[in-house]
């Protein structure tokens, strides 16, 4: 990656910034997939999808590092605030399929 000031025209410029979407999909993708292992070890732990200590932590450790990289905090945070509650949302629907799917297999063991 460039430098912003060895950028000297707008077509290098857009390239640049396309490249570095590409790269932020694919780290929001291993994030998800994080996310998806999150909700099985909650699971095997018993707990819940939202931890209020957790998100307060992670929101605390975005402001800090988007404050040492020169990004306004409170940007990162509503960015990331968004995020945690898709991420949220996501283990829930992970806890709650687990948890029908544990409900068929004890109603069927129970039948036989």
């Amino acid at each position: 990656m460039k430098r912003p000031e060895e950028i000297m025209s707008m077509a290098d410029l857009r390239s640049e910034i396309d490249a570095l979407d590409r790269e932020v999909v694919a780290l929001l993708a291993r994030r998800a997939r994080l996310i998806d292992r999150a909700a099985e070890l909650k699971r095997g732990e018993g707990m819940p999808a939202r931890i209020d200590a957790r998100i307060a932590e992670v929101l605390a450790n975005v402001r800090r590092e988007a404050e040492r990289n020169g990004l306004d905090p409170a940007l990162a945070e509503r960015i990331w605030r968004k995020l945690i509650e898709w991420s949220i949302a996501r283990e829930e629907r992970a806890l709650a399929a687990a948890g029908a799917g544990n409900a068929e297999n004890r109603e069927r063991g129970s039948a036989s």
